[in-house]
């Protein structure tokens, strides 16, 4: 029988690579905030993050093939990232952590410049025009990660949602935003080595969660961007 959610939730208490700060709004910053390093990782390596992980299958699928980085993934649903932890922890990944809180209090918890490169793997698409704020590639989210990420540090975007991906790609164009790749079908241009920028990074891109598989089973096209966040910094 699987573990429900609440033995799930209360298991991810005991694992010491989860952080749980579900509410960060009034309070002080996170103590490891700008020593994830020096405190938790204990070396230099670049930090990658991968925000809404949900169970947290990108973020140790990453650390897996690259033991040379750090990653974190962060999701406010504790429940979600039982797996994720769970299988860093019985396989004792020491380049992997989790943080359950919201994305929006993510400068709470990451120091100016301390984060390399950003993943944002399926989100909610917020397709309501009135949610447009709440998407995690809306400018008021880029504005966010510009202020931890270090110069030039890259944001990708994985979705099976098309007007996610449109949408996304134009404000990164009104941003003047450094677009480094954009597809709307990801393993089409893998294939085909389209775009250099995806041919160099395919092991990486072929990364596949859970529900990336359901949507490639219903005939989805995965969509791909990446950019670069410098013009945020320099302005």
């Amino acid at each position: 029988m699987s573990k429900g959610k609440l033995e799930k939730f209360a298991e991810i208490g005991t694992f010491p690579n989860v952080f749980q700060l579900p509410s960060l709004h009034n309070s002080e910053d996170f103590s490891l905030k700008g020593k994830w390093h020096k405190e938790y990782f204990k070396n230099d390596n670049p930090l990658v993050l991968e925000l809404g992980c949900g169970k947290g299958e990108y973020t140790v699928g990453l650390a897996e093939r690259f033991a040379d980085k750090n990653f974190i993934g962060v999701d406010i649903k504790g429940a979600r990232l039982w797996r994720g932890s769970k299988t860093a922890f019985d396989n004792k990944m020491n380049n992997v952590a989790f943080v359950r809180t919201r994305i929006d209090h993510i400068e709470k918890v990451f120091a100016l410049g301390e984060v390399d490169e950003i993943w944002v793997t399926f989100p909610d698409p917020q397709p309501q025009k009135t949610r447009e704020r709440k998407r995690l590639t809306s400018p008021v989210f880029l504005k966010r990660y510009a202020n931890i990420l270090k110069p030039g540090g890259i944001v990708n975007l994985k979705t099976d949602n098309f007007p996610l991906y449109d949408y996304s790609k134009e404000v990164a164009q009104e941003l003047k935003l450094e677009l480094l790749a954009a597809t709307a079908d990801l393993y089409k241009s893998i294939e085909k080595a389209e775009v250099a920028y995806i041919s160099k990074n395919a092991e990486l891109l072929q990364i596949k969660t859970y529900y990336e598989k359901m949507f490639l089973e219903q005939g989805l096209k995965i969509n791909y961007l990446s950019f670069k966040i410098s013009a945020l910094q320099n302005g």
